[in-house]
């Protein structure tokens, strides 16, 4: 087992399968050292979590979302590169809120994956971001979230 796979395991996470695009693109494009994941969208047991913060979605659950969001990021990773050991840092993580026009608490909602990549990977999660509101996201999605990620040779 691999320092990661122990380190989600202490934390209690088991990677689901990775999600297969639903469009024209792929999950995860290594070019450079750096992976950049495709923004993933939030499953909890199994069911996309939608709707919008700040109308019927609390940010409690934005929170719950946006870290099943960065957990399946950590699996399109572990698909792609094979191991989570070749992560060598979280460079940034790109943060959407579907959300009101007078939602302003995307960035508590966004930290439930930034604080799942520190929680991970120690100071090499620790990243720059950005949090934007959005009026929709793909299939009423309540968050979406991307990553850069730098990356050891295989």
């Amino acid at each position: 087992m691999s320092k990661i796979d122990d380190r989600l395991a202490e934390l209690g996470l088991t990677l689901p399968a990775a999600a297969a695009p639903v469009a024209a693109y792929v999950a995860v494009v290594e070019a450079g050292g750096l992976a950049h994941v495709s923004g993933q969208l939030p499953f909890v047991d199994g069911k996309l979590v939608t709707g919008r913060l700040g109308e019927d979605v609390s940010i409690e659950a934005g929170t719950e979302a946006a870290q099943a969001c960065g957990v399946m990021i950590l699996a399109q990773l572990k698909a792609a590169l094979g191991s989570l050991d070749r992560v060598e840092r979280i460079v940034k993580l790109g943060g959407f809120v579907n959300s009101t026009g007078d939602f302003t608490d995307q960035p508590k909602v966004i930290n439930g994956a930034s604080e799942l990549m520190v929680a991970v990977f120690g100071d090499a999660g620790k990243h720059a971001r950005s949090a934007v509101g959005v009026p929709v996201l793909p299939l009423g999605a309540a968050v979406e979230v991307d990553a850069i990620v730098a990356v050891r040779p295989a």
